[in-house]
């Protein structure tokens, strides 16, 4: 007999008016019926074990999410505050410096002005230039000077703005002499035109391309009896490349407003007094439109001669931040770095042609303790700024540990519900029918 049989007469007593036949149906019948109960028992346990394992998985998977996301939020705001503080600390300080720098010309200045013998005003640099005599500047000098008639029925002259060393007013006679040594003579005699057809004026050729030595200025020379000897500079504004950033807001100067050299710890190195291009007193009249597209020469001229050439204090400042410098430096000492990796060693020069003192100081005596006073208020607001920085990197720090301890849990609870799938898979392949 078999199981089905078994089962048959443990659970249905035999009926003598029943025939053997009818036996067998209910008993096939009994039995199909017995299977059916199984397997849908079977089918509703597995189903209810995978449908609240399932629906726990996705909670428990959707709230990890949700808290990793908040603090990704807060680690995003955290990052925003402290950019915004340091870039309000680096413009803080900036700010400072300038005003420090501003301290320090008028305490040069004024050990200046103690020597009269020192004191370089714009007529010196003009009999400096007529020194001179045979040199281009010379002759264009003493037709200003001594034949200003004559030049003024000059068609070509009146787009000449005049010579380097006349352009710019420094206020520290020391600076003076150190930034004419590095422009060297002739660049200080250069000749700046503010077009290219002036330029052109200035010399003309023949067919051969000898030089017309009655035309143009070599023309002008010998009708004063100052014959142009060698060749000379002439700087054409209209052709050169203006400095294409911002300026310092609120600045009379229109000074340029020019990234600040940085330390790894987002300081000035010690001993930075600015860039030199910056250092140059102009007159108002050549601040705005010395060419034809508006530009100033303050970022045509002096930065096309300058670029970003650094002032520090000492050598030894200089030499420390030589990984700062890449177009130049001079310290106030004779340091000169031409260039990166180019240095003037040597004893200093003293040319003879040099940037006229400027006046700008006079009244920085009634504004120097205002200055002082709102330069130490800056630091303390300085200080406050660092103190939040510091605060914020900390709450950032403790956010950043959060989100990590959180990744840490949703890993974790990835690799337990992938150990739970495993298990309801081998639940399901047990409870189907084969």
């Amino acid at each position: 007999m078999d199981s089905s049989s078994d089962l048959q007469a443990h659970m249905i007593p035999a009926t003598p008016h029943l025939s053997a036949q009818t036996n067998a149906i209910l008993v096939d019948d009994s039995s199909a019926s017995m299977q059916v109960d199984q397997t849908e028992n079977s089918v509703v346990a597995r189903d209810g074990m995978q449908n609240g394992g399932t629906e726990l998985v996705i909670y428990n998977s959707k709230r990890l999410q949700d808290d990793l996301q908040m603090i990704g939020l807060k680690i995003k705001q955290h990052e925003d505050h402290i950019k915004l503080l340091k870039s309000q600390s680096l413009k803080l300080g900036d700010s400072i410096l300038d005003l420090q720098v501003n301290l320090g010309k008028y305490h040069s200045a004024k050990v200046d002005n103690e020597d009269h013998s020192n004191h370089q005003n714009e007529e010196e640099t003009t009999g400096q230039i007529l020194q001179h005599e045979k040199s281009a500047a010379g002759v264009l000098c003493q037709l200003k000077t001594r034949h200003c008639t004559q030049a003024s029925h000059l068609t070509f002259t009146k787009d000449v703005l005049g010579i380097v060393a006349s352009l710019g007013q420094l206020e520290d006679e020391n600076l003076s002499s150190l930034l004419s040594e590095y422009l060297g003579v002739d660049t200080m005699l250069a000749i700046v035109c503010k077009t290219f057809e002036c330029v052109k004026a200035l010399e003309t050729y023949d067919k051969e391309g000898r030089i017309i030595k009655s035309s143009g200025l070599h023309g002008l020379g010998a009708s004063i009896g100052r014959a142009i000897d060698g060749r000379f500079l002439v700087i054409c504004l209209e052709n050169l490349r203006p400095f294409a950033g911002e300026f310092v807001v609120d600045d009379p100067q229109r000074r340029l407003d020019l990234w600040k050299p940085r330390l790894p710890t987002g300081e000035c190195p010690p001993g930075f007094l600015g860039y030199a291009v910056n250092m140059i007193n102009i007159d108002g009249k050549n601040l705005f439109c010395a060419t034809a597209s508006g530009h100033g020469l303050r970022e045509t001229l002096f930065y096309n001669l300058f670029y970003r050439l650094q002032v520090y204090r000492t050598r030894a400042d200089m030499l420390l931040a030589l990984p700062l410098i890449s177009d130049g430096a001079i310290s106030l000492d004779g340091g000169i770095i031409r260039s990166s990796g180019v240095f003037s060693l040597g004893s200093r020069q003293d040319v003879d042609v040099r940037f006229p003192k400027s006046s700008g100081t006079s009244d920085m005596p009634a504004k120097y303790a205002a200055t002082e006073k709102q330069i130490q208020e800056m630091k303390f607001r300085l200080e406050t700024l660092q103190e939040d920085l510091k605060r914020e990197q900390a709450l950032l720090k403790n956010a950043k540990d959060t989100f990590e301890r959180k990744k840490q849990e949703f890993v974790k609870f990835l690799a337990d519900s992938s150990s739970f799938a495993i298990q309801m898979q081998a639940a399901r392949e047990k409870f189907t029918p084969r």
